[in-house]
C-alpha cells in the first residue's frame, strides 16, 4: 500500500526545523509522489535565537530549507506563536489547524508522536487529532524528546531522499551553531538505518501510527 499515491500531504511543525528532523527523508519522497505537499510551522522560535540575529532569522533559514525541497511558498505556512507558550493558545491553534484542513483538504497529517514530551509538540499533536478526525494521522520521532515511541509505520526512503534532508538541515546554521548533536549525519543515517533494518531496506523513517484512514 502507497500512502502517498495521490495524497495531499500535510506536515505539521510546532517549530522550524521539527519536520526536516523528524521526517525530513520522508518529505523529501512525498514531494515526488505526493499530488500536493504542505508544510505548516507555528513557531519560528524567536526567543531562542543567538544574541545578535533578528527575530525573523529562523524564519527564513525555514524558507531556504523548503527551497531544497523545491516546495513552493504558497504551500507553507508559518505562524508567529511564541515558543514553548503554545498551551496558552491552544483554541487558536486549534482554528489555525481547522483553516488548513478546510483549504488543503489533507488525506495524510504528519504530525510530532504521542509521546513527545516537548510542550509546544504536544499542543500540535493534541490539537491536529481533534482538527483532522478523518485523515490518516502519522506521528513522527523526535528521539530526544521521546521516551516512548511506538513505531508502527515505517517509510522506506532512499539515500537520495537522505541527501536532501541532510541539505536542507544545512539552512538552520543558527542551531549547528550551538552543536546540536542531532543534526550531525552520523546521527541521522544511523537511525535511518536502524529503521531500516526494522523494515527489511537500507534506510527508513519510523512513525507512530495515529489514525488510518483508507
Amino acid at each position: 500500500m502507497n500512502l502517498f499515491a495521490g495524497a495531499r500531504a500535510l506536515f505539521l511543525a510546532p517549530h522550524t526545523d521539527d519536520v526536516e528532523l523528524g521526517c525530513g527523508a520522508t518529505l523529501a519522497r512525498c514531494v515526488e509522489e505526493c499530488d500536493t505537499v504542505d508544510v505548516a510551522v507555528f513557531s519560528s522560535a524567536a526567543q531562542s535565537l543567538p544574541k545578535g540575529l533578528p527575530s525573523d532569522h529562523l524564519k527564513k533559514e525555514f524558507y531556504a530549507a523548503m527551497d531544497v525541497y523545491d516546495i513552493p511558498q504558497d504551500r507553507l505556512h508559518v505562524f508567529d506563536y511564541q515558543v514553548r507558550r503554545l498551551n496558552y493558545s491552544r483554541q487558536d491553534v486549534l482554528e489555525d489547524l481547522v483553516q488548513l484542513r478546510l483549504a488543503i483538504k489533507p488525506n495524510i497529517v504528519f504530525t510530532p508522536s504521542g509521546g513527545d514530551v516537548h510542550q509546544d509538540h504536544q499542543v500540535v499533536h493534541n490539537e491536529s487529532l481533534r482538527a483532522f478526525k478523518t485523515s490518516t494521522v502519522l506521528g513522527y520521532e523526535l528521539p530526544w524528546n521521546n521516551f516512548n515511541f511506538e513505531s508502527r509505520v515505517f517509510v522506506a526512503v532512499s539515500p537520495g531522499h537522505l541527501a536532501v534532508k541532510h541539505k536542507a538541515l544545512q539552512a538552520y546554521k543558527s542551531q549547528i551553531e550551538k552543536n546540536r548533536r542531532y543534526f550531525d549525519p552520523e546521527f541521522i543515517n544511523g537511525l535511518a538505518s536502524v529503521r531500516g533494518i526494522q523494515q527489511g531496506v537500507k534506510y527508513s523513517e519510523a512513525f507512530e501510527l495515529v489514525t488510518l484512514k483508507v
